[in-house]
């Protein structure tokens, strides 16, 4: 058990970061324990962006430089790869062709013109809402980096729970499609919305409860995506799992400007 976890934690940050860990094992055990410690590796990717926002705000720059910084380091620790993904599926999404086709035109190199403007708007989303959290102070804006990056790998297991289907036969989508129990998924849910809670308690005032909403309300929305996704694509791929990550980590950080 101790050498299956071990594995699994090396494939959550091998498939999920560019941190330099070697994959040893991949198998479907391996991606099941894998993506039960997908919010794991968001909370180093997470800590990393705030610690690069935070860094920046302390060298004298403005919040807004300090937000964009913040959103980098995900991108960067990622390769691009979810917002890649994210566009990818904004393509699929918007060409209105049936399911092999829209397939065919997420897997093609470029970028269509809804993934273009999908990209725009999330970006603009996330950096706006972390110029506002860390106008009100680093510690905020901090938080809130690291809420949002646990949230965004959160939508990835729960996509990764049985019942829901591989929209194709390789890649990562059917590496771990299916993989996660139910019952895990949401116990993996429960302790990460209780560890946001304790990240919120940090603030002060309605802090706990303000965390704890905020990524239950990421989860929700990702969730919503991978239904539409499902129904569309008739299951996940891995271009899914980059748009679920970033449109979760946009909710959270948008639900938290308000207030």
């Amino acid at each position: 058990m101790t050498s299956l976890n071990s594995h699994g934690v090396r494939f959550a940050f091998g498939t999920l970061t560019v941190l330099p860990v070697r994959v040893t094992r991949w198998d479907r055990e391996t991606a099941r324990t894998g993506m039960l410690c997908a919010p794991l590796a968001g909370l180093v990717v997470g800590v990393l962006a705030a610690a690069a926002g935070c860094l920046s705000l302390l060298l004298g720059s403005s919040p807004l430089m300090a937000a964009v910084a913040s959103a980098a380091v995900p991108a960067v620790l990622t390769r691009g790869l979810h917002l890649d993904g994210l566009a990818d599926t904004a393509d699929g999404l918007g060409s209105g062709k049936p399911a092999d086709q829209a397939l065919r035109i997420m897997k093609q190199s470029d970028i269509g013109p809804f993934g273009v403007v999908t990209l725009l708007f999330v970006l603009l989303a996330q950096v706006a809402a972390g110029q506002q959290l860390y106008a009100r102070g680093w510690a905020d804006g901090a938080v809130a980096t690291v809420v949002a990056a646990v949230a965004a790998r959160l939508a990835l297991t729960l996509a990764s729970r049985r019942g829901v289907p591989a929209a194709r036969p390789e890649g990562l989508g059917a590496a771990v499609a299916g993989t996660v129990p139910v019952g895990g998924a949401v116990a993996v849910g429960a302790v990460v919305v209780a560890g946001c809670a304790a990240a919120g308690a940090l603030l002060g005032g309605y802090g706990a409860v303000r965390c704890a909403g905020a990524a239950a309300v990421g989860a929700a929305v990702a969730l919503v995506l991978l239904r539409r996704c499902g129904r569309r694509f008739g299951g996940v791929t891995g271009d899914v799992f980059g748009a679920l990550a970033e449109t979760a980590a946009t909710a959270v950080l948008v639900v938290l400007t308000f207030g």
